[in-house]
């Protein structure tokens, strides 16, 4: 049996996938669309004795966008074979919704409404006429609500019936005088001359010489009739373009569909709230998206984050710290053979410890990154910054994909998606990493707490994020006007309503990422803590003398080597082997200084072993000039994947790994230097 093939089509955030879930009670099957990184989400179900293939479009809103997301949308709609289009629908913002809902109706495909989230507009106090939408667009529309299976069932029976019937309903959307008068006009001529193509009306035919349609223009061009209704559509153009003072039919088309959307909702929604009462969004907007006061207070929460990730994330480190020292001790009184015990006390344990000892901070900055998000305050903060960040050659959209980047830059990169503009995108790409990214954090924690108190430590890790922001929006004004010159794209973003996240929410988010951040340290951390071990072991020489031993083994051999080109910065080997392992992952620094500072008997299980060593053999200047560096240089190795993926290939990753160092050793000089003439 042949399935009945089905697409999801709605802008973003209007709940297709939850309605794909709710319609079929399964779980969507996540892919790629073919040739690109943008996912493909489809499912297979029966019901009522029919076969249903559904794919769910990636959110769009409008055909003509620039972004992957939309393209890959737009080549799917136009180029695939399917049978119907779902219009999925966001009940409580119908005017942006039905904008892509008219462009959609242009492609004359079998198309049904679902105007999801009913309840919640319910509960805004909306009455939507159902039957009004229907009789103004000519397309069956059906009110569900994915989150309470309401109208579900209907949808899906009318989508049904729709299938079975041969014949395709034909818009009865009208446009303004002007167009209206030109279409008779050309609707009239096609009439007359009983034309054909495909199951289009004389109306529908009319529209596409009107707006442009490239595939209509292909077919009739080379048809006799073309000659004769030439000069009639040359007229009626002319006509259009004086009238709207434009001879851009995309820009008079989005008016025209803008006025047609506004419309429709005031036709067709009223509401039971006083227009001119607040409503509880607008007056939590009024004050955390103040012109004035909007970005002091933003500012504030990203310090408050910080104080809070040093000071309540020192507390269970110290018992990790004691609990990992014990471990060393305990097991390595349990070893006999000397190499063994070094390796799985001084190289696994002290290696892999000195990387989970930072667990606590990560859950804190991760709690505080989610709830930011999921409240729906970062969606404000880039409308806040939007102006901000154009004087940086920055799109507004930019923020949501750079605030991403102090978390984890993989997401980051992948959420760089939603720009439209490719340039745009690019930029935003090659700053992000100017975005301290959670694995950074141990290594910020680890000297915050070696050379600033603990009362000044919250303070320094604020100074050290906002400077990698600075600096990245600096870096951007430099692309913008040195490499990717051009006009950024206006802003354009939806503004969602504030939800305060349930537990659970907050919960799968961050726990995952703390479950991820373990398994990296208990598979990739822990192999790369056990190739340090051996490197900075081997071979071994005649002496007893750890220092001896360490500068001739493989790993200071490597670390000699490459010293001349950190030595300006006020490195030794030690730093500049932490450095070059820390291409692998950010933490696998931290593991690498555990190694480096660590090997030796004398230190006992109560110690703050590390931060006491590297507070002991490194100058302030030049902890100061490493975690400048470590600011700024190339990310962990899956993220410089994920960056060439998402950039278009691996010279951009190149380009970014000369860009970064040359960037990260010319500040870290800078750094260097002024604070040694300080200090």
């Amino acid at each position: 049996m042949k399935p009945m093939k089905i697409v999801l089509a709605g802008q973003p955030n209007v709940g297709k996938s939850s309605l794909i879930n709710a319609m079929s009670n399964s779980r969507l099957k996540v892919g790629n669309f073919s040739g690109v990184t943008v996912e493909k989400a489809e499912i297979c179900f029966e019901h009522h004795c029919h076969l249903i293939e559904m794919i769910d479009l990636p959110g769009t809103y409008s055909i003509n966008g620039f972004s992957n997301e939309e393209q890959v949308a737009k080549n799917y709609l136009l180029n695939e074979d399917y049978d119907i289009i779902i219009n999925v629908i966001d009940a409580t913002h119908l005017t942006r919704n039905f904008l892509l809902t008219l462009e959609l109706l242009n492609l004359n495909k079998k198309m049904v409404i679902a105007l999801n989230m009913y309840d919640e507009a319910i509960k805004e106090g909306l009455s939507i006429d159902i039957d009004q939408i229907e009789a103004i667009t000519g397309i069956p529309t059906i009110a569900v609500s994915s989150h309470t299976k309401e109208g579900i069932e209907t949808l899906l029976v009318v989508v049904h019936e729709y299938y079975d019937n041969e014949k395709r309903i034909i818009p009865t959307i009208n446009l303004s005088d002007t167009f209206e008068e030109e279409l008779f006009a050309l609707t009239k001529f096609f009439e007359n001359k009983n034309f054909k193509y495909e199951d289009l009306s004389n109306r529908e035919m009319a529209m596409k010489l009107l707006f442009e349609d490239e595939k209509f223009y292909a077919f009739i061009h080379d048809k006799p009739i073309f000659a004769q209704i030439q000069p009639l559509l040359l007229l009626s153009s002319e006509k259009i373009y004086t009238y709207y003072e434009s001879e851009n039919i995309l820009e008079i088309l989005n008016d025209e569909f803008y006025s047609i959307a506004k419309g429709l909702k005031i036709e067709t929604v009223t509401s039971s709230k006083q227009k001119n009462k607040k409503t509880l969004t607008k007056k939590i907007d009024d004050i955390l998206i103040h012109k004035i006061f909007g970005i002091p207070i933003f500012l504030f929460f990203m310090w408050l984050l910080f104080q809070l990730t040093f000071t309540l994330g020192a507390i269970p480190m110290d018992y990790i710290d004691m609990g990992f020292s014990w471990l060393s001790q305990t097991v390595g009184d349990e070893i006999s053979h000397p190499e063994l015990k070094s390796l799985i006390s001084n190289g696994i344990i002290s290696g892999v410890g000195a990387v989970v000892l930072f667990l606590p901070n990560i859950i804190i900055l991760y709690i505080g990154i989610t709830l930011l998000e999921t409240t729906g305050y970062m969606s404000r903060v880039a409308f806040l910054l939007d102006g901000f960040f154009h004087k940086f050659g920055l799109h507004g959209k930019s923020f949501i994909p750079l605030v991403t980047g102090f978390g984890c830059s993989v997401p980051a990169y992948m959420a760089t998606r939603t720009l439209k503009n490719e340039k745009d995108r690019l930029i935003t790409l090659f700053i992000i990493g100017f975005m301290s990214c959670g694995a950074k954090l141990p290594v910020y924690v680890l000297f915050a707490g070696a050379f600033f108190s603990q009362s000044e430590a919250g303070n320094v890790l604020f100074i050290i994020y906002l400077s990698g922001a600075i600096l990245g929006l600096f870096m951007a004004k430099l692309l913008r006007v040195i490499v990717f010159k051009g006009i950024d794209e206006p802003f354009v973003m939806e503004m969602p309503k504030y939800r305060l996240p349930t537990i659970k929410l907050v919960y799968s988010i961050v726990s995952s990422q703390a479950y991820s951040y373990l398994k990296k340290a208990g598979t990739f951390i822990l192999a790369a803590t056990i190739i340090i071990w051996f490197a900075s072991n081997y071979p071994k020489t005649d002496t007893e003398d750890v220092k001896t031993q360490l500068e001739n083994s493989y790993l200071g051999q490597f670390g000699k080597t490459s010293e001349p080109f950190f030595a300006p910065l006020g490195f030794d080997w030690k730093l500049s082997v932490a450095l070059e392992t820390g291409l692998a992952a950010k933490e696998v620094v931290v593991a690498t200084l555990g190694i480096l500072y660590n090997i030796g008997d004398d230190a006992t299980e109560t110690d703050d072993r590390l931060l006491n060593e590297l507070k002991k053999q490194i100058p302030l200047p030049t902890a100061l000039a490493f975690i400048t560096f470590v600011m700024i240089y190339l990310p962990c190795f899956a993220a410089s994947m994920v960056f060439a993926k998402e950039s278009g290939g691996y010279k951009y990753l190149g380009y970014l790994f000369l860009f970064t160092t040359f960037v990260a050793w010319i500040m870290s000089f800078i750094v260097y230097n002024l604070s040694s003439l300080l200090v």
